[in-house]
């Protein structure tokens, strides 16, 4: 199974695309789509909805993971990362892909095994599981592999199916 995975944001949207067979992951491609503050936001989501829709047509993934949005104490954040939410789930939707839902804890869980891990432990994790040689930067592009392995962890423990 071929797994797009997707954290994120105006600024700095993080993807990994991650193939998955069993509990074994093989990294095909992870980086970031980045937009500027001086653009205006229509335009900003533009750029992410066209960048995330070249991904999936390049790299044709089987079913895409985003992050769910976290509660928030700066609510502009957290409109501007719904924004970038809304346009991934619509280019996953377009493209017709399964796209599934995770949230913060389920992604540490799955890939640390521990729901409270801090930021560290999941990239350490991301690294040696995708046997990596280094750790993916900037944290975004890190955490959209650890999206994408933790849709690969429950996808597999419920059988194949989206959650």
């Amino acid at each position: 199974m071929i797994i797009l995975g997707i954290d994120p944001g105006t600024a700095i949207t993080g993807f990994g695309v991650v193939e998955a067979r069993g509990n074994s992951y093989k990294p095909i491609t992870y980086h970031c789509l980045r937009t500027g503050p001086e653009l205006p936001l229509a335009s900003r989501l533009k750029h992410l909805y066209q960048g995330i829709s070249d991904i999936i047509t390049q790299y044709k993934p089987d079913c895409m993971a985003v992050e769910e949005l976290f509660f928030n104490k700066n609510a502009r954040t957290a409109l501007a990362v719904g924004h970038a939410r809304g346009i991934a789930l619509l280019a996953g939707a377009n493209a017709g892909l399964p796209v599934a839902e995770y949230t913060p804890l389920q992604v540490k869980q799955a890939v640390t095994g521990y729901g409270k891990a801090d930021k560290q432990q999941v990239q350490f994790m991301v690294k040696t599981l995708l046997g990596l040689q280094e750790i993916p930067k900037p944290d975004d592009v890190a955490d959209a592999l650890a999206i994408a392995i933790c849709h690969a962890h429950w996808s597999s423990s419920l059988g194949g199916r989206l959650k």
